[in-house]
């Protein structure tokens, strides 16, 4: 995954991170969907409908990148962001 600096970062649009209002997990490609994925219980300071909302676009950038998703919904996420098995 390539890292973002600050400016590439304020340049992404809101709408393509996974929690735009605190503009968190950005979904720009594969490796960062994978990354939200993995650090999705590591966001702090959300609501479960803030959660819900992100899943959701995780999802539909999953479906556009061709990342395999096992988990239905993020309560099947445990920490580190492995789903169970």
């Amino acid at each position: 995954m390539s890292k973002l600096d600050q400016e590439q970062r304020d340049d992404i649009p809101a709408r393509q991170f996974a929690f735009p209002k605190q503009r968190k997990e950005p979904l720009e490609d594969a490796s960062h969907v994978r990354n939200a994925i993995a650090r999705f219980n590591q966001v702090q300071g959300v609501t479960d409908a803030e959660r819900d909302e992100a899943w959701a676009r995780i999802r539909a950038a999953a479906r556009e990148f061709d990342v395999k998703l096992d988990e239905g919904d993020w309560r099947e996420l445990r920490e580190g962001g492995k789903g169970k098995r």
